[in-house]
């Protein structure tokens, strides 16, 4: 299982042994429950399906650098917004 796995993929008997590891966050204004085992921005991009793609991520009002992804950890509350880069012509 991923260090930031979404707790709703994850089966109802864990849900219920792991309780106390569920974290509340808001992405892009949807509040989403995630397992909370340490979890970094890297895990977090990992599990969204974002890898290798261009992305701003805000905290709680500030700008994380793609360099600090994986020292910036998330906690229970935060608010980010996950933005990615469209290009076109």
């Amino acid at each position: 299982m991923a260090a930031c796995a979404d707790a709703a993929s994850s089966r109802f008997v864990y849900f219920l042994t792991r309780i106390d590891s569920i974290m509340l966050i808001t992405i892009n204004g949807k509040a989403r429950n995630f397992d909370f085992q340490q979890c970094n921005v890297t895990d977090l991009v990992t599990h969204l399906a974002l890898v290798g793609k261009r992305l701003a991520i805000e905290r709680n009002g500030e700008i994380i650098p793609r360099s600090q992804f994986a020292e910036t950890f998330i906690h229970e509350g935060d608010k980010l917004e996950i933005v990615g880069a469209v290009g076109g012509g």
